[in-house]
């Protein structure tokens, strides 16, 4: 969907925002410009203030036994957590990151990542992210600390 739309001759966020990997991007998590990243596309859910990603992992990032590698699960929720911080336009870093393995991820089954922001405080922005299954059972949960390095 568009970024950006025309309402009653101002400019608005639409309600929902892909975040498809910027061919400029080097991240091994959301670039398009690394060979062995991960290329991860996101929605930025303006109406909720929510990043939401749906994949599946597939056999690469297994750790064992068919599940889901923990650095991959953190990665996954940092990513999200991250993306978050579009909703203040700033530039952020994780300087703290939580993770809880509730439940293993299967690698070729479709999960659900979300991130969400709950306060703010100075330069610290602090997040919270879940994996979910597609019936909505939390795999992983996480809580971070951004800290902002400068304005978009």
């Amino acid at each position: 969907m568009a970024g950006q739309v025309r309402e009653a001759g101002k400019e608005t966020l639409s309600e929902t925002i892909t975040l498809a990997p910027n061919p400029k991007n080097k991240c091994f998590g959301c670039g398009a410009d690394n060979a062995g990243g991960m290329k991860l596309t996101f929605e930025q859910d303006n109406a909720s203030r929510r990043i939401v990603g749906r994949f599946v992992l597939g056999e690469r990032y297994q750790g064992g036994g068919g599940f889901g590698h923990g650095g991959i699960i953190a990665v996954l929720l940092d990513e999200a957590m991250g993306k978050v911080c579009r909703f203040r336009e700033v530039r952020a870093v994780t300087a703290e990151l939580t993770v809880e393995y509730l439940k293993p991820v299967d690698v070729m089954k479709e999960i659900e990542v979300e991130g969400r922001e709950t306060e703010m405080k100075g330069r610290n922005i602090f997040m919270t992210g879940e994996i979910r299954d597609m019936a909505g059972v939390v795999l992983a949960r996480s809580r971070a600390r951004f800290v902002v390095i400068g304005q978009k």
